[in-house]
């Protein structure tokens, strides 16, 4: 039986995690669509890796599971990378808060109940997470362990509070990295640990789609004042997704790491900041 490593969702910034953690490994990769996990597959076939696809859908608790039933099938799963989401310009509130917030509680809550002992996972959330004002400590309870069938139905959450999909996507980026706090208890009992990463703008597609996208020249803006004047790159993303997987990582569980080239700095304290 091998150590597997289950990458969810198959785009740069996964893939360049799991390039730095899966050599040995088992690599089982799962996107929403068949031919994006095949062709990052070849990719890091290519590259030496041992590599098998599946398709999965994150808001659907029927698919979520079967994906952690294969991973078992092949081995002990002693490494996750929850990486699929959609973004303000891609999907609706609804569809957002469904994949992002509910199908994240949805993978930590099912790979939670088989992480191998000395297993970890990382979320990918977004910086976008720390624009939100700050909540309720009842609110932030709410999205941190409300049981995951009830997450959805919770009022902060109906339509007549999360009226635009930008609004919708800082819930859920904030909601993934209280939710990974709260699972990093169960996860603990288990001996594995559990982190999120909250990038900036990273070069990626979903990235592309924004900077194509109504709020374009907000995030060039965005770019411009940071303090490294520039997007990331998903190598960056990987090494930080690297050290929390890692054994130089042992100690950090339940972390939120914001990495945004200053973005949020500027937000709140700088040019950025809401008139």
């Amino acid at each position: 039986m091998k150590d597997v490593i289950v990458v969810v969702g198959a785009g740069s910034i996964g893939l360049a995690i799991a390039r730095r953690i899966s050599a040995g490994k088992h690599v089982l990769l799962a996107d929403i669509r068949q031919e994006t996990a095949d062709a990052a597959a070849k990719t890091l076939s290519d590259a030496g890796y041992d590599v098998t696809t599946a398709t999965v859908d994150v808001s659907s608790r029927v698919s979520v599971h079967a994906l952690a039933e294969a991973a078992t099938a092949i081995g002990g799963v002693s490494g996750v990378i929850h990486a699929a989401g959609v973004s303000p310009s891609q999907a609706s509130p609804e569809t957002i808060l469904k994949v992002d917030l509910y199908g994240t509680a949805l993978v930590l809550e099912e790979f939670g109940s088989i992480i191998a002992r000395g297993g970890a996972g990382v979320v990918i959330a977004s910086q976008s997470g720390h624009r939100l004002p700050p909540l309720s400590a009842e609110q932030n309870a709410l999205l941190a362990t409300t049981p995951v069938e009830e997450l959805l139905d919770l009022p902060m959450l109906h339509p007549d509070q999360v009226r635009d999909s930008l609004h919708a996507y800082q819930l859920s980026k904030r909601g993934n990295s209280l939710r990974v706090m709260a699972e990093a208890v169960r996860w603990g009992k288990r001996g594995a640990r559990v982190n999120t990463i909250s990038p900036g703008i990273i070069m990626t597609p979903l990235a592309n789609d924004e900077l194509r996208g109504p709020r374009g020249a907000g995030y060039r803006r965005m770019m411009e004042v940071s303090a490294a004047g520039r997007a990331g790159t998903p190598d960056e993303v990987g090494t930080v997704g690297a050290l929390l997987m890692g054994p130089d990582g042992a100690f950090i569980t339940g972390s939120d790491f914001l990495m945004d080239g200053g973005v949020t700095s500027a937000y709140w304290f700088g040019e950025l900041a809401p008139k």
